[in-house]
């Protein structure tokens, strides 16, 4: 049996990877600084080991024998003003705990084979180029900056043998996390919609092809390099408050006022009011098949989506000439 030993493993995706790499045989040993909580979290079947990512410690042992490590460990950057002391968490909590794995690599005796590194759609800074593939540019705001630097510590692991694979995670969507768990309660009261003036990119990923993509990754022998870990769908901002509300049969038209985010929350709203397009386009011609392609697919398996009684069927609604239900997009998924 493979191990893979996670960093991260308690976090919103890391609980989906671990449960979905040992639904496909491997087993897995989790670094957490919380012990207790990761075993509350990832139960008896999954190895806790006591640490903290971004410190060498004594955790750093366990590598030793495994065959690929996953690397997910960061502080949140949305939901917060980025003050001084923020700005360093962000950035800390990615670029030293990538530098130290790579270091336990280096060390070990029978080192991994395979480092998976969670990077950020960020990468590209602000954008409104369509399509963009792995080999576009950094930006140069402060989450570019910090792909960067995370994505050039995590490298440093090749220098000892092993496979790097970077995953650019754009927003991650399921209803128990994220950011679709604190939108939904406002979007269920009509009183969701576009942030800013909407046009800006909204890269996103379900969470299933979060984790399907971390495991596909470890599997695929000889994939490495950058991959855009979202969904083949594009849309902006607005977009995905409009199909999120009409699949609540709730308006989603009052819009959260550009000024007043980057009152609220200073330069961290650049999180929510600027955006990009990437493409997964390495994923895809690797051969990763989504199980979420479609935005409206995604949206309607998290808000539990149902067509009204009675209602005709969708294609037949689509033969007779007339609108489809709210969530009839959803009938081919």
């Amino acid at each position: 049996m493979k191990t893979a030993f996670i960093a991260g493993a308690t976090g919103f995706i890391g609980r989906a990877a671990a449960e979905r790499l040992r639904q496909a045989g491997w087993a897995v040993a989790a670094l957490s600084r919380d012990a207790a909580k990761a075993r509350a979290a990832l139960g008896e079947d999954v190895e806790i080991v006591a640490g903290d990512p971004a410190r060498p410690g004594d955790w750093t042992a366990r590598l030793d024998g495994c065959d690929a490590v996953v690397n997910l460990a960061g502080e949140s950057v949305a939901g917060r003003r980025w003050t001084a002391a923020a700005r360093q968490a962000i950035r800390d909590s990615r670029v030293e705990s990538a530098q130290c794995i790579a270091a336990a690599i280096g060390a070990a005796r029978n080192p991994p084979r395979a480092l998976i590194c969670a990077s950020g759609s960020g990468y590209y800074g602000s954008s409104n180029e369509r399509s963009l593939g792995e080999e576009a540019p950094a930006g140069g705001d402060f989450l570019a900056r910090v792909c960067v630097e995370w994505e050039a510590a995590a490298r440093q692991a090749e220098a000892f043998g092993a496979r790097v694979a970077l995953l650019r995670f754009g927003v991650v969507l399921h209803r128990s996390g994220g950011a679709l768990a604190r939108m939904l309660p406002l979007f269920r009261l009509g009183l969701g919609g576009p942030l800013g003036h909407g046009r800006q990119g909204f890269p996103w990923i379900h969470r299933d092809d979060a984790a399907g993509m971390i495991l596909w990754l470890l599997e695929t022998e000889g994939a490495s390099g950058a991959f855009n870990a979202v969904a083949p769908d594009q849309a902006t901002n607005a977009e995905f408050a409009k199909a999120l509300g009409r699949l609540l049969r709730r308006p989603a038209i009052l819009p959260a006022p550009a000024l007043a985010l980057r009152l609220l929350f200073g330069e961290g709203a650049s999180v929510v009011l600027s955006g990009q397009f990437p493409s997964p386009r390495r994923a895809l011609e690797m051969g990763y098949r989504f199980r979420f392609p479609s935005l409206r697919g995604a949206l309607a398996e998290e808000t539990g989506w149902k067509p009204r009684p009675g209602a005709p069927d969708a294609r037949a609604r689509r033969r007779r000439g007339y609108a489809a239900d709210p969530g009839d997009e959803n009938q081919s998924e």
